[in-house]
């Protein structure tokens, strides 16, 4: 597949990530889509210059890693843009693109059920005790830090 066409599935999948967190901050928690954008597009072009550092740079870290330092660059208290990007990104709740990232795994994971099921039935087992168990992880340890905080 040609560099060009990836860079366009890229940005398509960009654009609707941002759609899909505009709208579980506004459904979710009230928040209205223009005072969310500010905060989508910061995301976005920390998403988008990760990308390019991941091709720049000869390091083979995943685009996570550079896009966490990048946002820790831009958050940083010597940073120009530093009360800008904290205010943007400050409206937008964690657990919209949190929903849209577990939306997203969802749809990955039921495409692969078939394959999985390929494997024999040992397979499947370990597939559904593992998703069970992270769900179930992640539940206990979000109550826990949201009990702590007092946010519930």
């Amino acid at each position: 597949m040609s560099s060009m066409m990836r860079s366009i599935e890229w940005g398509f999948l960009f654009v609707l990530s941002g759609i899909g967190i505009a709208l579980a901050n506004f459904v979710g928690f009230q928040v209205g889509i223009a005072e969310s954008l500010p905060g989508i597009c910061v995301v976005i072009v920390l998403l988008l210059l990760g990308m390019a550092c991941t091709k720049l740079i000869p390091l083979k870290l995943p685009i996570v890693a550079y896009v966490s330092v990048l946002g820790l660059l831009v958050a940083c208290p010597i940073s120009p843009i530093r009360d800008f990007v904290i205010s943007s990104v400050a409206v937008i709740d964690l657990t919209a693109p949190l929903a849209l990232v577990g939306a997203f795994a969802g749809i990955g994971v039921a495409d692969q059920l078939g394959f999985f099921a390929k494997q024999g039935w040992k397979m499947v087992v370990v597939g559904i005790v593992f998703m069970t168990g992270s769900f179930v992880l992640t539940a206990v340890i979000s109550q826990l830090l949201l009990g702590l905080t007092g946010a519930i």
